[in-house]
Formats: C-alpha cells, sequence, structure tokens
C-alpha cells in the first residue's frame, strides 16, 4: 500500500466514523429518556443493541487509529510533530483500555474514555483548525524539523491527519455515551410488594 493509498483509506473510514457519530446523536436524540438496559421496541431496541456493541467498536476504532498513526510515522515517514504527539498520548492508551474493557464487559471505563478522548479531540480539532487555515508565524508548537502547518495529508480538499484524528475520538466519545452506565450503577427497581404496600393519594370525591 502507497502512501497515497493509505491516505486515501483512512480518509474513507475519517468520514465514515464521522457520519457515525452524527447518525449516533440522531439516535441519542430520539431516544432521549429511553434506558438502555430496559427491554424496548423499534429505535429503542436498536439504541439497546447498539449499547451491547458501542465497548468493541470503540476499541476497533481506537486500534485502527493508532495503527494509522503508526504507519504515517514509521513507513511513510511522515514526522509528528509536537502536537501529533499530544493526540497520540490520549489515544494509544484507549486502545489497550478498551480492549480490556471490551473482554471484561466493562462499561464503568466510560468516563475515563470520555475524559481521555475529550482532551484528544480538543488537541485534534485546534491542530485541524491550524492545518486547513495555516498562520503565517506558525505556531508555538510548531519546530523547524516538525512543522505544525505541513498537510501531509490533505483528501478531498479538507480530511488531514488530525481530522481523521479528531473524527476517532469524538466517533469513540459517542459510542461511550451510548454504552450507557453499566447496570451497577442504575437505581435499583422498587419491589412489586413495596408498591403494593405504599399509600395510595386520597383524591377528592373517593370512597375512603
Amino acid at each position: 500500500m502507497t502512501p497515497a493509498t493509505a491516505a486515501l483509506f483512512f480518509a474513507i473510514l475519517s468520514l465514515a466514523a464521522l457520519a457515525g457519530t452524527i447518525a449516533l446523536l440522531v439516535l441519542l436524540g430520539l431516544t432521549r429518556g429511553m434506558d438502555a438496559e430496559a427491554p424496548a421496541t423499534g429505535l429503542g431496541q436498536v439504541r439497546s443493541d447498539l449499547s451491547r456493541a458501542a465497548l468493541p467498536v470503540a476499541w476497533i476504532v481506537a486500534t485502527v487509529t493508532s495503527l494509522g498513526s503508526l504507519y504515517f510515522s514509521e513507513i511513510a515517514h511522515y514526522i509528528p510533530c509536537a502536537l501529533c504527539w499530544y493526540q497520540r498520548i490520549c489515544m494509544y492508551p484507549l486502545a489497550l483500555l478498551l480492549g480490556i474493557a471490551t473482554f471484561r464487559r466493562d462499561r464503568s471505563i466510560r468516563i475515563y474514555v470520555i475524559a481521555q478522548a475529550g482532551v484528544g479531540a480538543v488537541i485534534a480539532a485546534y491542530h485541524a483548525f491550524v492545518q486547513a487555515f495555516p498562520p503565517e508565524s506558525g505556531t508555538s508548537f510548531c519546530t523547524t524539523e516538525a512543522p505544525c502547518t505541513v498537510r501531509y495529508v490533505w483528501e478531498l480538499g479538507f480530511v488531514s491527519l488530525p481530522f481523521m484524528a479528531l473524527t476517532g475520538f469524538l466517533f469513540i466519545i459517542t459510542l461511550m455515551v451510548v454504552a450507557g452506565r453499566p447496570a451497577s450503577e442504575l437505581p435499583d427497581p422498587v419491589p412489586t410488594d413495596e408498591l403494593a404496600a405504599s399509600p395510595r393519594p386520597l383524591v377528592p370525591g373517593a370512597s375512603r
């Protein structure tokens, strides 16, 4: 695979991740107030199914993103700048942590993943902006050996390496939201016998 082919391939994956993020956000809006753990039909059932698949999908996204960055630096020999390294620091551990959480089916990791991916998304968004609109004087992160403004990848007129990282981070964050809270964090249901024993509110005119 040549660097040009790899760039187009990962650009397509980036746009797919962006489309997935938008689709999941729409689904979350349409199913707002529904409990992902409760039996449901229609869109509620779709969200319930996706909540179970969210961890492995997020793991795949983090792994593919990490491998892609390694390809561009180690095989294509694109020199990562300081901002690239900050994004890697946020992404690489997610591939390991989400892998462990997937095999343990541990959704309690979601809050930590959201926090780390959120930091990475902010850095990636800034870097993507810098590459889309390069400042004449560069940035404080730029060096002569590894300038932050160099577009090693610029597919479809806007897809750069930091843009790819940004879509990966956003997709992972959205997947963690869809995953929902683990059952241990959900409020305990009220037992049926307690509901039967609880006093009923008096209604004016009703028989006592």
